[in-house]
């Protein structure tokens, strides 16, 4: 099975096809497993939670091109958790955006039972945030690196320094999400430069990478950006759709 990772921006019904081939691979699942009724773990650890995990399951459900799924929604509380039950017995797991930091602590209590259920056969979707989180390093939501802006923030305000945690251990390079939207991938670049990071992936909006068994495959509007180390700086190029 694989894992799939949404740049984010994909939020109408006009999107779901970049979510067919989540629903696709949870259906496959479900019919090894004898269940004709797959069931899909929705988690939102977004401030407007309860909003976006509704909205998150109902594009799966239309992504289902008329596959009946069970979606199992459950909307984090910032500083609770998610618990081993959200993701309990499921053919597939869902995560939506949010404040990356945020996503992450809410997680992170799963993240071995995570990697076991990916392992094991259990695809994984993640938008925006959900998708950051799942790069062994994951990047923050700062805007610089010793001091230097390497990304777009506010000028009245002193952006964050950029910080690197444990994420779930998915892939082995940092994601970077919003790329072309949000001019996100001169921090990528410099992330990667100053060795923060050993390589990333930066998704447009609209855009999903799907990464399989030594496969990568791209779907949606946009690019996927693969930044590179080498020697005296880094190599910058795209895998397009």
């Amino acid at each position: 099975m694989s894992v799939h990772l949404i740049g984010g921006g994909a939020t109408t019904a006009a999107d779901a096809p970049l979510y067919a081939p989540f629903v696709a691979e949870a259906v496959a699942r479900a019919a090894d497993a004898g269940r004709s009724l797959p069931r899909i773990a929705v988690i939102s650890l977004h401030p407007e939670a309860a909003e976006k995990a509704v909205a998150l399951g109902e594009l799966l459900a239309e992504a289902a091109t008329g596959s009946a799924i069970d979606v199992h929604l459950t909307a984090g509380r910032h500083g609770e958790p998610i618990g081993p039950g959200a993701i309990a017995d499921v053919d597939g797991i869902a995560v939506g955006g949010g404040v990356v930091e945020d996503v992450r602590a809410g997680l992170e209590p799963v993240f071995s039972e995570l990697r076991r259920l990916v392992a094991g056969g259990v695809p994984y979707l993640g938008v925006s945030a959900g998708a950051m989180i799942v790069a062994e390093g994951s990047l923050g939501g700062g805007s610089r690196i010793g001091g230097v802006v390497v990304s777009p923030e506010d000028p009245d305000e002193a952006g964050d320094e950029l910080e690197i945690e444990a994420g779930i251990g998915l892939v082995d390079v940092a994601i970077e999400v919003h790329v072309a939207q949000r001019g996100m991938l001169s921090r990528l670049v410099a992330a990667v430069e100053s060795g923060m990071v050993a390589g990333g992936l930066g998704i447009d909006e609209r855009t999903a990478l799907i990464v399989g068994d030594s496969t990568l495959r791209v779907e949606g509007e946009g690019s996927v950006w693969r930044v590179l180390p080498t020697d005296g700086g880094v190599l910058v190029s795209t895998i397009g759709t």
